[in-house]
């Protein structure tokens, strides 16, 4: 098997096997031709070619977020590598365990000068699990290296210098690894090459010793003395953010559903289902604000306890209640984090839900209260009103969304750009065979499209991507690839802009705001899609939405595209006016 003749692209190659790290995401260069060849010529890895580096790691992180195992992007020297950063953020945020692989130069041709230079240790810096800046070999080169710097070799011979940078790159690499493995993390590893680049050497197949993920230690809590707190109080809330599926044994789910002193609130990106579920939490907050017994209402939610697990939370009406009424007690659950969201946590149990529940769930009472009877009642009362409200509205986005919601066949793997899309579906009940995603780690429009190709290479369900038109064409080059499953399929909510922004309190009706916010497109979205051999279908009327989605769905040779045009000028009135009619 041939691998490249620099030992620390052989050593990262070794390493990645025996961390089981099969999936590669390479982008083109020659600074990176050593991981490149080696990588590729090795059939151990499943490598994926993607020239965009920014849609190259959300791409990885698609492909991570579905297989949960970490996933490498290899990326060439210079600006390529600023271009990870937006998926590094998000992945961050998301606990998505990427491998970022930069190749570099050598460090005596930093700030010389030299084209495709920057300065690559510690580029991600606050939003790294592990920077890994490994040593430039000395046996790669010696004559170079001997002629620019020869303070890397010193007096030794050139043999004992190498043995300490292998030594040194092999440490700094298993750190790298260990914790995107075990902590679902980013980690970067940066690696100095100096020229040639190209040669290659035969190397014998090595049997792989793999190593196996280190479980993070629970930590063996007393719970006695939160069980006490539980069984006094009242009034519980359960509250769920970003969350796999099939990750929360529902026999902890029901128990904790059937006590009358709980209510359980999830969003569509839970991936948790039951029938005594609050899963439009806008619904019940909304009406609220609304009231003139504000104040009242807000008291008898307010919980004693909140118990919140999974990641971040997309409502804002929930964070700002919570946020003024305050628990008197908040307990996470996670075996990494807790974010101190509304400013009241307590205590931080740091192990899975299900390591919990399982200790707590066997000692807990449930109560004969009218907590969740009280609330149950009021949002019975708001699905009834949504309902009525839903016959009344006229094509536009809410209208399109209760139709597309409506129309998605079984067991499908749903991918929700941010900004208004994530929020309409929000208000929704969704078919609950659906899998559901969505890049809320810091919630940009960036990277869906690329999250989403990525994300539907190893789905055994067909996946669906839910966007809007700036979210869209933002990550357009996110198509520009050669792994689209054919039966991937795009929404495009096309409202001419950022509809968003004529919800929020800023909104004018000026040709600034239209301009600076909105920023309303005026491209063609049948050409990209030309561009890129998809199938394309556009509407915008109730008969014809009906009509295309009827057929949408069918299988295909082609991955497809649907535009959707919906009136912007009342979409914002017919969102604002739904709050109203179900208070």
């Amino acid at each position: 098997m041939e691998q490249s003749s620099i030992p620390s692209a052989q050593l990262l190659v070794q390493e990645c096997k025996r961390y089981g790290i099969r999936n590669i995401v390479i982008s083109p260069g020659s600074r990176n031709a050593p991981l490149t060849l080696s990588f590729t010529e090795d059939s151990f890895f499943k490598c994926f070619s993607i020239v965009d580096e920014r849609c190259a790691a959300f791409f990885a992180m698609g492909l991570a977020q579905q297989l949960r195992e970490p996933v490498a992007a290899i990326c060439t020297s210079g600006s390529a590598l600023l271009n990870y950063y937006p998926a590094v953020a998000e992945a961050f945020y998301s606990d998505i365990p990427l491998v970022l692989i930069s190749a570099d130069r050598p460090g005596y041709k930093i700030d010389i000068g030299d084209g495709q230079t920057i300065r690559q240790d510690n580029v991600f810096d606050r939003h790294i699990g592990y920077s890994a800046n490994l040593k430039l070999d000395v046996s790669h080169a010696t004559n170079r290296i001997l002629k620019y710097a020869p303070e890397l070799i010193n007096d030794d011979t050139v043999e004992r210098a190498q043995r300490k940078v292998f030594e040194f790159n092999s440490t700094e690499v298993e750190k790298a690894l260990t914790m995107a493995s075990n902590s679902a993390i980013p980690v970067h590893i940066n690696i100095p090459f100096e020229e040639p680049l190209y040669d290659m050497v035969m190397v014998k197949k090595e049997s792989l010793n793999d190593r196996l993920s280190v479980k993070t230690l629970e930590r063996d809590e007393d719970l006695c003395a939160f069980i006490s707190i539980w069984n006094k109080s009242n009034r519980k809330m359960v509250l769920v953010g970003t969350n796999p599926p099939n990750d929360i044994e529902q026999s902890y789910l029901d128990i904790l559903a059937a006590d009358d002193s709980v209510i359980f609130l999830t969003e569509t990106t839970s991936n948790l289902h039951h029938s005594r579920f609050f899963t439009s939490i806008d619904s019940i907050i909304a009406p609220i604000e609304k009231s003139e017994n504000k104040e009242a209402l807000f008291n008898a939610l307010q919980p004693n306890i909140l118990l919140s697990f999974g990641g971040l939370i997309v409502s804002k009406k929930i964070k700002a209640f919570l946020r003024n009424y305050k628990p008197e007690h908040h307990w996470h659950i996670n075996s990494k984090k807790a974010n101190d969201t509304f400013f009241s946590l307590t205590h931080h149990f740091k192990t899975h839900p299900n390591s919990f529940f399982k200790s707590f769930i066997g000692h807990i009472k449930p109560k004969q209260v009218s907590y969740f009877e009280y609330w149950n009642a009021r949002k019975k009362h708001y699905e009834f009103k949504r309902e009525e409200y839903l016959k009344t509205i006229p094509f536009s986005d809410m209208f399109a969304f209760k139709q597309i919601l409506e129309s998605i066949p079984n067991s499908y793997q749903l991918q929700l750009s941010n900004s208004s899309t994530v929020r309409y579906a929000q208000l929704f009940d969704l078919n609950t065979s659906l899998t559901v995603f969505c890049n809320r780690g810091t919630s940009g429009i960036d990277g869906s499209v690329s999250t989403a190709v990525g994300a539907a290479v190893y789905s055994r369900s067909p996946t669906l991507l839910i966007t809007g038109d700036l979210s869209f064409l933002y990550d357009s080059n996110g198509l520009w690839n050669n792994y689209i499953q054919k039966n991937f399929r795009v929404i495009v909510i096309n409202n001419e802009g950022g509809g968003i922004f004529r919800i929020l309190p800023g909104h004018r009706e000026t040709a600034n705001f239209e301009t600076y916010f909105e920023t309303p497109q005026k491209l063609d979205i049948s050409h990209l899609c030309g561009l890129y051999g998809l199938d394309f279908f556009t509407t915008n009327n109730v008969e014809n939405l009906q009509n295309e989605l009827h057929d949408f769905f069918k299988a295909s040779e082609k991955p497809k595209v649907m535009e959707i045009k919906t009136p912007k000028s009342i979409n914002n009135e017919i969102l604002l006016n739904y709050f109203d009619f179900i208070s």
